[in-house]
């Protein structure tokens, strides 16, 4: 029997989505061994986002008051608290399950299995498969420890869905420690965008190094996405060389997406950048190069000027939405 602890992501005082897949892992952890889960809402606003968690089957939900913004070292001293009571200890592999997660590893002398792309339960024991070498080979890994501290790759997993009851909430005793008490939260500066987020979005318009600059992303680009209601993003090559900020990177390092639809737009398809985004269900890219390696996942390929189709491809979209 594994019990296992789902770690909550908050944003803006509520529940982020990307929450929902660590959910379903624990979902499987617990109906396969025949144990439970619990949810922990660690931060501000934690009892409205413990109340939007309750919809999701849980045994309960514990809420977690933090003030004064993220900060992981002053979250890790509760969650590894209530570490104690389970098995399992899981997040999303987002930036803040890759940064609050190891250092709750750390404290329990535990495990860390990070990024993982499915789990397999035979007996009662727990084997996690994960992708390495960008995705080449996949792992499977047993953690040797009493407690394993496993964050989940968002783009490899569905969304729990809503069980049709609410779970109790429960407040629960907030930690600290040295290191805790020697931090203090400051300000965080963040990009507000009236897009959909880049690793939750349905639609994704990506563009790469073939723009050219970051005028023809603003000019050429955006139409698109916007057209689409999509979620922008870009290659390495193309905020290396500074046409876009790195938070809208696609690839092994940055954001791993798999929307409904990607699109890649002047995009070669680099083994890093396949990592961030085959998973995707439909691809569409535009290259003007036949021989580019993102024809090989590509499931619709078009061989063309991308300053000639993106535009026509922009006002079809507008021409059909207008009815």
């Amino acid at each position: 029997m594994t019990d296992v602890l789902v770690v909550a992501e908050l944003m803006d005082g509520g529940l982020r989505k990307n929450t929902l897949t660590a959910v379903t892992l624990a979902k499987q952890i617990a109906e396969g061994t025949g144990g439970a889960f619990d949810i922990v809402a660690i931060g501000e606003g934690s009892q409205a986002a413990a109340a939007e968690a309750a919809k999701y089957g849980a045994r309960k939900v514990l809420a977690a008051e933090v003030e004064g913004g993220y900060v992981a070292e002053r979250y890790a001293p509760t969650v590894a608290n209530l570490a104690a009571d389970y098995e399992v200890i899981t997040a999303c592999a987002s930036t803040y399950g890759k940064d609050l997660m190891p250092r709750v590893a750390a404290r329990i002398e535990a495990a860390t299995i990070s990024d993982i792309s499915g789990a397999n339960i035979d007996g009662g024991a727990v084997t996690y498969v994960r992708p390495m070498y960008a995705g080449n080979v996949f792992g499977h890994v047993k953690a040797t420890t009493d407690k394993a501290v496993v964050t989940v790759r968002q783009s490899e997993w569905d969304a729990a869905a809503e069980s049709g009851s609410a779970s109790p909430v429960e407040d629960t005793p907030v930690e600290s420690d040295d290191v805790a008490d020697k931090l203090e939260f400051v300000s965080l500066e963040s990009q507000k965008s009236e897009r959909p987020d880049l690793a939750e979005a349905e639609t994704v318009v990506s563009g790469g190094r073939a723009l050219k600059s970051g005028e023809n992303f603003e000019n050429v680009l955006e139409p698109l996405v916007d057209a689409l209601g999509a979620a922008m993003g870009a290659s390495r090559a193309a905020v290396d060389a500074g046409y876009v900020p790195g938070d809208l990177q696609v690839g092994q390092t940055g954001k791993v997406v798999a929307p409904k639809l990607y699109f890649a737009v002047g995009i070669s398809g680099a083994i890093q950048h396949l990592a961030g985004m085959k998973g995707s269900k439909t691809i569409v890219a535009i290259n003007k190069d036949k021989e580019a390696p993102i024809a090989q996942v590509s499931d619709y390929f078009l061989v063309a000027d991308l300053f000639e189709a993106v535009p026509e491809l922009t006002n079809k979209v507008k021409t059909i939405k207008a009815g």
